[in-house]
């Protein structure tokens, strides 16, 4: 049986109403201060299960309407400490993937085309044959942006359990390392603060370096010439 689909008028003003609701929540409860120091330490450190819920939720929140994950991370290590803060920053930035993804898959699929219809091309192209392993390739990247890439794929062909699950894992070289950055803050440890900023360095070449090797290889060109799409 074939799922209704509400009229695509409907969806716009849904979209439009829902995103002045959501500036109108985070001005309206403060939560533009939000990952701010002073909000850490008041209300996640400390805090026992309820700061790391807190944590949770509003990192998936911030993250799913374009807070960069990294800071999330950072946070994630000053709060609960480097591998604490590892799996809590890469949890709420999967959780802010999810939340992104159906918001445009649900709602926004026209909007998301119109404004990135290259974009959207180039990600289909890119992933078709191998959404798991290109999605992880594109989250090891250092450059583009977090958000854009998870609308992208809510209205692009990809699995959505290929997409989470390499994002997933994607997330976490770059948690590590600001997780590792945020811990060092927490300690006054120079030399987590400076292994962060090498690391960050050597991941984000090595997700350059295999970004060039895979995309333009013989062997991926012609797979992705014969490869079907996923469905």
């Amino acid at each position: 049986m074939k799922r209704p689909h509400l009229p695509v008028w409907l969806r716009g003003i849904f979209l439009i109403l829902s995103l002045i609701g959501i500036g109108l929540l985070l001005k309206n409860a403060g939560l533009e201060h939000l990952f701010e120091r002073e909000w850490i330490d008041t209300n996640v450190r400390s805090n026992g299960l309820r700061g790391y819920g807190l944590f949770l939720a509003a990192g998936a929140l911030m993250t799913a309407i374009g807070l960069p994950r990294q800071v999330v991370a950072f946070f994630g290590g000053y709060a609960f400490g480097v591998m604490a803060g590892l799996l809590l920053g890469a949890v709420a930035a999967l959780g802010g993937c999810i939340l992104a993804f159906y918001y445009a898959r649900l709602f926004g699929r026209g909007l998301v085309r119109r404004l990135f219809p290259e974009k959207l091309q180039r990600f289909d192209d890119f992933i078709r044959g191998h959404p798991f392993s290109m999605t992880l390739l594109v989250r090891l990247l250092p450059a583009g942006s977090n958000l854009v890439t998870n609308l992208i794929a809510g209205v692009s062909r990809i699995p959505k359990l290929a997409f989470f699950g390499g994002s997933f894992v994607g997330y976490l070289p770059q948690t590590l390392v600001f997780a590792l950055a945020g811990s060092g803050l927490t300690v006054g440890s120079q030399w987590q603060i400076g292994a962060s900023v090498v690391l960050l360095i050597v991941s984000g070449l090595l997700g350059v370096r295999l970004y060039r090797r895979m995309r333009h290889g013989r062997s991926y060109a012609r797979e992705l010439e014969t490869a079907s799409d996923p469905e």
